[in-house]
């Protein structure tokens, strides 16, 4: 199994490096030393991190003869922290030796996070004014250079980053370097550094070579490959795209290994562990549907309601999947919240890239964010109202699975085949009896199913309440405003449920 994680680690080592100037440690030693028990002794970060410093130099190498094709390298202002960061390596590395397993692996692991937090938040890191290619470094650059030319150097040498994306920082923000220039930079200081540093680390312990030989081949092998990859990818898209995908990554990595690495602190809470088991139960259903819908939406030419209601399909039942395998009415809303509190911001970061359109037709701007703020919510106030007040999981997870295939089918059906409109003074003259007649059907086909496998009733009381809840849903969302019916249908059906329920059983 540790293999795996081997090929993983270094994997989103070299995407790291190819996209972004980022050192093979950031990504590989949190993998390294949360996820193989090999690594886990008390020289286990030490030797994760001379095996990263070697996936660097051919990585860094790879990815520095790829920006230098395109001329994006400028050692006129980076020479001095050439300079500085060579000679603090061997420092670094030593005293990372002597501090231990503890401090170098936590330090790692926060440094993954919040550096991808930083790039989610800026990921374009230049400034508006350039530096020219070549210009001669000021006095300030100089002081600036030597500062963090050394700092970067020591650290290079102590947590084995490489002073990627310190680097990458530093050339973009004080320096003034366009961002590909500065990750074609920064990849070439990595190459020698690296170099150095690995070295440092093998010659103060030996035992690497001999204990780690498997763990080091396949690391720079996989990794050189995925830099020159990546570098590749980098050189053909924008800086705002970059940034944001390498922000992505290193949020979710350093997210995930922060979590595992303290999980036994964290699971004494046992609120905590439940809602990381409905997290998890989400995470497992939406990742390979979004893998299956992604190239659909992108290699196909389906049609952009299909897409859009093919995810509210994924949506819905993950969530009533989610309330079903929930320990506790606390963790499945309160997870509901997380999700959308995560996932709006993410939204509001990637509006504003060419490919957003391509992937979500909106009828107003922020359509999707908002929606999927409502969505989440109406649901997190449910699962509340209908299991924590009333006691029943079952009814919440077939009302909501009963608003989401119906909504789903109404415009499925109701907009290819919708010729016979419904035109009333309480409706809006859009809607057909062919659209909302599927959703009865299917709303209906879906809460009887729903019902009958997981609630403990009788044949009548599923059938009337898959009925009367169908019906009335259908009816509400017919003369709902479109901006309303993510409140008004899914409470309806819930109502609907929860007082046959009363009578009835």
């Amino acid at each position: 199994m540790e293999y795996f994680w081997y090929i993983i680690a270094a994997l989103g080592a070299g995407i790291g490096t190819g996209l972004a100037g980022l050192s093979a440690a950031t990504v590989m030693v949190p993998i390294l030393i949360v996820l193989c028990p090999s690594f886990s002794g008390e020289t286990g970060a030490y030797q994760a991190t001379a095996i990263a410093l070697a996936s660097d130099i051919l990585g860094s190498a790879v990815t520095t003869y790829t920006y230098s094709k395109h001329k994006n390298i400028d050692l006129k202002r980076g020479w001095i922290m050439l300079v500085c960061i060579l000679a603090m390596c061997t420092v670094g590395s030593y005293v990372a030796f002597t501090v231990g397993n503890v401090v170098l692996g936590g330090f790692t692991l926060f440094l993954t996070f919040f550096i991808g937090i930083r790039f989610l938040v800026k990921p374009d890191t230049s400034r508006k004014t350039q530096a020219l290619k070549g210009e001669k470094l000021d006095v300030k650059g100089i002081i600036v250079s030597l500062f963090f030319g050394l700092t970067i150097g020591f650290g290079t040498g102590f947590v084995g980053t490489g002073g990627g994306m310190m680097m990458l920082v530093v050339f973009t923000a004080f320096l003034g370097m366009e961002l590909k220039t500065a990750v074609g930079t920064s990849t070439f200081i990595m190459t020698f550094t690296a170099l150095i540093a690995s070295v440092s680390h093998i010659l103060i312990h030996p035992a690497i070579i001999l204990e780690k030989w498997d763990a080091l081949l396949i690391c720079i092998i996989t990794a050189t490959a995925a830099s020159l990859l990546s570098a590749r990818f980098a050189n053909r898209v924008k800086n705002r795209t970059v940034g944001l995908v390498t922000g992505a990554v290193l949020t979710l990595l350093g997210g995930a290994m922060l979590i595992l690495n303290y999980w036994k602190y964290l699971s004494g809470f046992s609120l905590i562990r439940d809602v990381f088991h409905c997290i998890g139960v989400l995470a497992a259903f939406i990742a390979p549907c979004l893998l299956i819908l992604l190239p659909v939406r992108f290699l196909t030419k389906i049609p952009s309601f299909i897409f859009r209601k093919l995810l509210h399909i994924v949506a819905f039942t993950c969530v009533s999947l989610t309330i079903l395998t929930s320990r506790n009415w606390q963790a499945a809303s309160l997870t509901c919240v997380v999700f959308a509190v995560i996932v709006y911001p993410l939204l509001v970061l990637v509006e504003k890239e060419s490919w957003y359109p391509k992937l979500f037709v909106e009828k107003t701007k922020g359509e999707v964010r908002r929606s999927l703020l409502m969505l989440f919510l109406m649901v997190a106030v449910m699962i509340a109202v209908c299991w924590g007040v009333f006691g029943e999981p079952v009814l919440c997870a077939a009302a909501i699975l009963m608003w989401g295939t119906g909504d789903a089918a109404a415009a499925l059906v109701g907009i290819p085949f919708g010729r016979h409109k419904i035109k009333t003074r309480w409706t809006d003259g859009k809607k057909s009896w062919e659209g909302s007649l599927a959703m009865f059907a299917v709303s209906f086909l879906s809460g009887f199913l729903m019902l009958l496998t997981a609630h403990n009733a009788g044949l009548g009381y599923v059938f009337l309440s898959a009925f009367f809840g169908a019906l009335l849903g259908s009816l509400m969302e017919l003369f709902s405003p479109s901006e309303y019916d993510t409140i008004t249908v899914p409470a309806v059906i819930v109502i609907i449920l929860l007082l046959l329920n009363g009578t009835m059983c």
